[in-house]
């Protein structure tokens, strides 16, 4: 019977792998068959700007691999700015349509697309835009259109920008579950969610001045295409005066009111199609793949673009990650290039370790030394992400980047109270004075909690002279501009934190001016695995984003969130450069 047992088991395992290197043949040979094939572009084609994944500055796969945007959850920034340049100048695409999007990408990274748009526009293309209901994001993208149509029975939201922040000091003290917080004196907003039940009077203020410069950036480029002055954008805000699509034309916040169907007819008009023909629409997928064979590399000479997104973390880092050990090589790599004439680093994250934002510092440095390096600034360039930007030799910033946030502090997880409260004890034993610093399960000593402080200390006065240095300013007005306060772009050009408001278009021009080159090619880093190599990789167990994709679903969105960012806090490891609070803009 054991031998019978066993021989079924193998078989099993046999028929299970075999029936898995099947799938993944097919899944290969499927692959394989479609790589030369590229979109067929025909005259009077649409370009569909249809934007349904999560959008990253960058994806970071070799855009040469066959299987290169296999299995992405995302899309690359920089692939849709590049297609929207291409399709500009392809005598094949007469215009854009911008339907349906839900667009999931930041403000500033949204600013881009439209800035993009807008520059199409220029050639005399048309570009239409359509929604059966229009977010307050998809509505700032589809304003740059000739005219915007919406559903008939849809909708629209138009009602300001708003924020809103957890706090955790009653959860802490019914859970028995508390964060110990060491910080700089001055650093007031800074894990004030860990300290209070409610916003301060200070942290509001600051809240509130960021959201009104970022809105304020955003019904400029309204009113200036819509022909609304600005005042009407925002009582037709305040009143919501675009609740309903009849409220909406009233407002002139859209064109007409019509349905898909209808909306069709007047691309076919604009593209110089028949009625009753099939419209020659070229999906943005599609078209990113053609875009990216189209690039002309003029010259040998390069500026490189590496692209730091996401939280700053110790370790070697990857896509949503900056860690010292993928980063710092890419800048290496460009730095020792010599066909890299400059540096362009786009930075796009809230900060996160001190240490390893100081080693990445440090590495900028001394690629300045040999070769220009500018910075552009994506959605958030915050505390440690600011941090890795202060030295370079201009920056550049969305007006909708949030950035500053110049300060530092401390986290410490602490369960004293819940672990009497379920009856643990812990006892230590050391060999000296200080060999036991620290427990989890006691209170903190007054004599650890003044080491961790004078830590803060030095990182912080570091954290100053950093930016003393790099924006040319002295000890004390650097002091004025941090205390963790975060600036929108605009606020943060006047203040001189950074040099220019602009795109990465504009920083890689810049860098390029600085390094004296009339043509060049762009070279970008990292290189990170593909979608359908990390699919191979997670094929036998789990992946963490599909545990927390299941964890989502389970709890809903609200509760997740608030657990995601328990468990940030509970993670952080270190001396912490990052934004005070998860800012989540709607």
């Amino acid at each position: 019977m054991k031998f019978l047992r066993n021989l079924l088991a193998a078989i099993l395992g046999c028929m299970i792998a075999f029936g898995i290197i099947v799938v993944i043949a097919m899944i290969f040979l499927s692959l394989v068959s479609n790589i030369e094939d590229t979109p067929n572009i025909k005259e009077n084609s649409i370009l569909e700007l249809q934007i349904r994944r999560p959008v990253n500055d960058y994806v970071g796969t070799n855009t040469m691999d066959p299987f290169a945007g296999i299995f992405e959850d995302s899309q690359g920034l920089d692939d849709i700015l590049q297609a929207i340049e291409t399709a500009r100048e392809d005598a094949k695409i007469e215009g854009i349509s911008i339907s349906n999007n839900f667009i999931m990408a930041g403000l500033a990274q949204t600013q881009a697309i439209r800035k993009a748009l807008s520059k199409f526009r220029e050639s005399g293309k048309f570009i239409y835009a359509y929604s059966d209901y229009f977010t307050q994001k998809d509505y700032y993208l589809a304003s740059v259109a000739d005219s915007i149509f919406l559903n008939p029975v849809g909708g629209m939201d138009f009602k300001g920008l708003s924020s809103e922040v957890l706090y955790f000091k009653d959860f802490q003290e019914k859970t028995g579950v508390k964060m110990e917080v060491i910080r700089h004196g001055k650093y007031k907003s800074a894990v004030e969610p860990f300290l209070s039940n409610e916003m301060s009077d200070a942290n509001r203020t600051q809240i509130k001045e960021l959201l009104e410069s970022l809105w304020n950036s955003m019904i400029t480029e309204i009113s200036e295409k819509r022909n609304i002055p600005e005042e009407n954008l925002n009582v037709i805000a305040d009143t919501l005066g675009g609740r309903t699509p009849e409220y909406a034309v009233r407002s002139r916040l859209v064109d007409s009111i019509i349905y898909f169907d209808q909306y069709e007819e007047k691309l076919r008009n604009a593209s110089g199609v028949n009625t009753g023909e099939t419209l020659n629409y070229v999906q943005l997928d599609d078209y990113m793949g053609y875009s990216n064979t189209q690039i002309k590399t003029t010259g040998r000479d390069k500026v490189a673009v590496v692209f730091a997104q996401g939280e700053i973390i110790y370790g070697e880092g990857g896509p949503d990650v900056i860690g010292q050990g993928i980063i710092n090589e890419a800048i290496i790599k460009a730095r020792e290039d010599d066909a890299i004439k400059a540096i362009v680093l786009r930075v796009n994250s809230p900060g996160g370790s001190a240490l390893v934002s100081d080693i990445i510092w440090r590495e900028i440095e001394l690629a300045k030394a040999k070769k220009p390096v500018v910075v552009s600034m994506g959605n958030v360039a915050a505390s440690g992400g600011y941090y890795i930007a202060a030295g370079a030799d201009k920056i550049f910033a969305e007006p909708t980047t949030v950035t500053g946030s110049i300060g530092v502090f401390g986290t410490i997880p602490n369960i004293e109270q819940l672990a009497e409260n379920i009856g643990i004890n812990a006892e230590q034993v050391g060999t000296n004075k200080n060999s036991i610093d620290y427990s989890l399960f006691e209170p903190m000593t007054d004599n650890f909690r003044k080491v961790v402080q004078e830590g803060i200390e030095e990182t912080y006065t570091t954290f100053l002279q950093r930016v003393s240095q790099g924006r040319g300013i002295s000890m004390a007005q650097a002091d004025s501009l941090a205390q963790g306060r975060v600036w929108s772009g605009v606020d943060a050009k006047r203040l001189g934190l950074v040099d220019e408001l602009g795109t990465l278009e504009d920083a890689i021009g810049e860098a390029a001016k600085l390094a004296e080159l009339e043509s060049y090619g762009i070279k970008k880093y990292p290189k990170y695995k593909s979608g359908f190599e990390r699919f191979m990789e997670d094929l036998g167990g789990s992946s963490a984003k599909t545990r927390e994709s299941i964890i989502e679903k389970e709890v809903g969105l609200e509760a997740y969130n608030i657990i995601k960012q328990i468990k940030i806090a509970m993670e952080q490891k270190g001396i912490q450069a990052r934004m005070p609070f998860i800012l989540n803009i709607k």
